[in-house]
């Protein structure tokens, strides 16, 4: 082989590298990442597990980046049993202890849509102003109406369309806070710290 013809080989490998790293550089900065450690990312889970040992957290429509801010919020499987916490069921922790429920990664927390007996709930833009009131008997009320709970809906769980197996939906807003089914209205919060998932009472969490 002639020094021309090993110079041409080495100029092809070195273009068919430059043009491998550019596309590896590409699609590292096109897949979706999350830089928020552990610690600082929680969900709000029900304390009871209902019809799903996974337990039930506060989710927003859609899957994980996918999710869809203007269809609203649930209450879904939790997805903490698959190693990490979801983007879509991540909650700043900071703000949590400022009784607001922000999904960090979305840039939006929750809000009620209505201040009277049974109200829906929909995902905007942060205000100056908590909404909620983090309970000591592990509710979520309204502020400016505390006899209004953050509640799940009794009944039977809908089927999701993944997980094994298969996650479960039920619906999620604000209703009368009694002690009748207090375990659809009585909330926890659960995360990992160095690998090791933990859960807490809300109460006990905001103590701390």
């Amino acid at each position: 082989m002639t020094n021309h013809n090993r110079e041409n080989n080495r100029f092809m490998i070195m273009k068919k590298l430059t043009t491998l790293v550019t596309i590896l550089f590409i699609s590292f900065l096109s897949t979706p990442s999350w830089s928020k450690s552990e610690v600082d990312l929680l969900e709000v889970k029900l304390l009871n597990n209902l019809d799903d040992k996974r337990g039930f957290c506060i989710d927003i429509k859609g899957h994980k980046f996918r999710a869809k801010i203007s269809r609203g919020v649930q209450a879904h499987t939790c997805y903490s049993y698959q190693g990490e916490i979801a983007v879509d069921q991540g909650l700043d922790a900071n703000k949590l202890k400022q009784e607001q429920l922000f999904f960090s990664y979305f840039d939006v927390c929750v809000h009620p849509t209505s201040s009277k007996n049974s109200l829906n709930l929909s995902l905007e833009k942060c205000g100056s102003t908590e909404e909620f009131v983090f309970s000591e008997d592990n509710t979520i009320r309204l502020k400016n109406n505390t006899n209004l709970c953050l509640t799940v809906a009794e009944g039977n769980s809908r089927k999701g369309g993944g997980g094994s197996p298969l996650h479960l939906i039920r619906d999620l807003s604000m209703k009368i806070c009694n002690q009748q089914n207090f375990v659809y209205k009585t909330w926890g919060i659960r995360g990992f710290k160095k690998g090791k998932i933990f859960t807490e009472n809300i109460s006990k969490f905001l103590s701390n």
